[in-house]
């Protein structure tokens, strides 16, 4: 029933949408900024009512003769905001209502988003309140029926028994305090909907509070016609000794009175109950989103971000949390604005226009950021909009905790955060250790992200260097370090089961063992080789350590290559250029993935090679010319930003 009902509602929307953009083009269709538009009504409601309450008399006596004076005394000002605050409120009904059906028929009130949609139905029920409490301030014929209607409803209660209806049986029952309380609830429950319009907002990532101004002036402009050719007047004056005649109704407040005089009160109470039940359990109703849905991850560029995914999640809300500065207007899949190109991995594209992502579009990579679900890891790129602010980046203060030589020329440098928490990174992900000018030199995570709170870095000591000579001489264990981080989109991808081949050069290494001790903590089953290449065999720094994975774990091997092994090393080992050992290891790379990790000129060399034998761009993985270096890339040793670990 669920089920049948969102494909009909989806289709719905859909074809009413397509009318809209027809009419007032994809950039201004109201139905892409309902939340918006539903600020804004809030606070013509509320900018009307400051205004109304200026001049309204809280007594019997005077409650309905100053809200005529109001209207008909000062029609220019007084009569033309009463008329604008009573259909800015209809309006905001309708809105809220829209927005919620929306929602709905979209499948976006369930996972995380169950705070949002229980939020979005109490402050329904408060805007309801609110209106049905305003209606009994001008104490006309309306005002009446309105009270004596609640006052019946609620006595229908147990708790309450018909006690309050005797308070509205005469006139003289009703008094000036009344219209105290009233006033005091009509102001109460705005600033509840504030707040909570508040905290609903804040659960929403990148949500806007205010529509583009086309449609606010467009908004007030229809409010204000409407208000000028059909005023909102009072009906006669309030007796509480005589039965109420046919009366002005308002729907979109007050439908629910209508069913009182029609079921009675205690039907209209089950109908009112049963339906906020329904609501308020639609998130957890099938057909159901299983709870074991994978996280994926989303490595993103240009920001050179990796981005955890919850359950159900768009990828545009992902990087939007993120605070990532990616594009979008209508956030439904009508725009187009959101455009991306997925590099890796696959996606579920929810309901979208045809006019904003082709059939040729997709079949070509491209998505929709707004309407994308992953279905494995993903890495895609996207251009952001002209003047975006980059995204924020995560700074710390941290220790150092360790510091062990672990060659002549590579330090291990453990840093632990100054709070204590553990710092959450991705296997193959990067900080950037900030200098004390600005400047900032980068290294990858060499553990793994399960470790524990340290954060474990190789440092290559580069000759004349700012940074790294000083690993080697002052810097002491207990010395604090400021960082920034994590950073980086290079990591493992685990949504495949081909064989891995790790290429490693030099201190290309770091990444390596992150990715590599993360696999073999998560039981990844693959078949991996390590193909790690230095000059000499003291370059190994860390090969009793691969040696111990190779013998620990059968479906990992170790070849160590030396391009330019000393007398002295006695070895007996691969020799040449790493790339060119894996080449005469396999003729056919269209069978494997590559993670090449290691200076600019091994990448760059090895690519192209690999690609000759078979290897797909796709299965082809390396920061070398997603990173620009921070010093001038010249020599054989020269690093990459990211993946050598070693920058001066």
């Amino acid at each position: 029933m669920i089920t049948t009902s969102s494909n009909l509602g989806r289709r719905t929307f859909l074809a009413v949408e397509s009318l809209f953009n027809l009419i007032f083009g994809e950039r201004l269709n109201p139905f892409y900024y309902l939340g918006a538009i539903a600020y804004f009504l809030f606070w013509v409601v509320a900018g009307t009512g400051l205004y109304l309450y200026a001049f309204f008399e809280t007594s019997v006596v005077h409650a309905y003769v100053s809200v005529q004076a109001l209207t008909h005394g000062q029609a220019y000002a007084g009569g033309l905001l009463r008329s604008l605050h009573r259909y800015a409120s209809d309006a905001l009904v309708l809105v809220i209502v829209l927005h919620l059906v929306r929602h709905f028929v979209f499948d976006r009130h369930r996972g995380y988003r169950w705070f949002s949609w229980i939020s979005g139905v109490v402050i329904l029920w408060l805007t309801y309140a609110s209106g049905i409490n305003g209606y009994m301030l001008p104490w006309d014929r309306l005002a009446q029926f309105v009270v004596t209607a609640t006052t019946e409803w609620f006595d229908a209660l147990p708790v309450i028994g018909g006690s309050m209806t005797r308070n509205f049986i005469s006139n003289a029952n009703v008094g000036d305090r009344l219209f105290s309380l009233l006033s005091f609830v009509h102001i109460g429950l705005p600033l509840s909907v504030l707040a909570l319009l508040w905290v609903h907002t804040q659960r929403v990532p990148g949500a806007r509070t205010s529509p583009p101004r086309a449609l606010m002036i467009g908004r007030m402009v229809s409010l204000t016609l409407l208000s000028l050719l059909k005023p909102a007047l009072s009906q006669s004056m309030a007796d509480m000794g005589t039965v109420v005649p046919l009366l002005e109704f308002d729907w979109f407040l007050l439908p629910t009175y209508a069913l009182i005089q029609r079921w009675g009160p205690n039907n209209t109470w089950l109908l009112v109950l049963g339906a906020t039940a329904l609501l308020l359990v639609l998130p957890w109703l099938p057909p159901r989103r299983s709870s074991g849905l994978p996280s994926w991850s989303m490595a993103v560029h240009p920001d050179d971000r990796i981005v955890t995914l919850r359950a159900g999640e768009t990828l545009l809300d992902a990087g939007l949390r993120e605070g990532l500065p990616m594009p979008f207007e209508c956030r439904n899949g009508a725009c187009g604005v959101c455009k991306c190109t997925i590099k890796h991995g696959t996606v579920k594209l929810l309901a979208h226009l045809e006019s904003a992502l082709s059939a040729a579009q997709q079949t070509s990579g491209q998505t929709l950021l707004c309407c994308a679900e992953p279905l494995s890891d993903v890495e895609i790129s996207y251009v952001a909009a002209v003047g975006a602010r980059a995204a924020p980046v995560k700074h710390h203060v941290a220790r150092v905790t360790r510091l062990e030589l672990l060659s002549s020329d590579v330090m291990r440098l453990d840093l632990q955060l100054d709070d204590g928490t553990p710092l959450a990174f991705h296997a193959g992900q990067y900080i950037n250790v900030i200098l004390s000018d600005g400047a900032r030199r980068s290294f990858s995570f060499a553990n793994a992200p399960h470790a524990g709170s340290a954060i474990e870095l190789h440092v290559r000591r580069v000759a004349g260097g700012r940074f790294t000579p000083g690993v080697f001489t002052t810097l002491s264990v207990g010395d604090s370090l400021r960082i920034e981080g994590p950073l980086g989109a290079f990591t493992l991808r685990e949504d495949s089961s081909k064989p891995i081949l790790f290429v490693a050069g030099s201190t290309g290494f770091a990444p390596v063992k992150s990715m590599l001790e993360h696999a073999f903590h998560t039981g990844l089953r693959r078949q991996i080789v390590l193909y790690w290449g230095v000059r000499s065999r003291a370059d190994l720094y860390l090969g009793e350590l691969a040696e111990q994975w190779a013998r620990e774990h059968a479906n990992f091997r170790f070849v160590p290559v030396l391009s330019a092994q000393q007398p002295d090393d006695a070895w007996s080992g691969r020799t040449g250029l790493v790339h060119e050992v894996i080449l005469a290891d396999y003729p056919d790379l269209s069978a494997h993935q590559v993670y090449a990790c290691g200076s600019v000129q091994m990448v760059q060399a090895a690519q192209p090679a690999f690609a000759e034998r078979g290897l797909s761009s796709d299965d082809c993985f390396s920061d070398a010319f997603h990173l620009a270096p921070q010093r001038p890339v010249q020599g054989q040793d020269a690093e990459l930003v990211k993946l050598g670990g070693s920058h001066v």
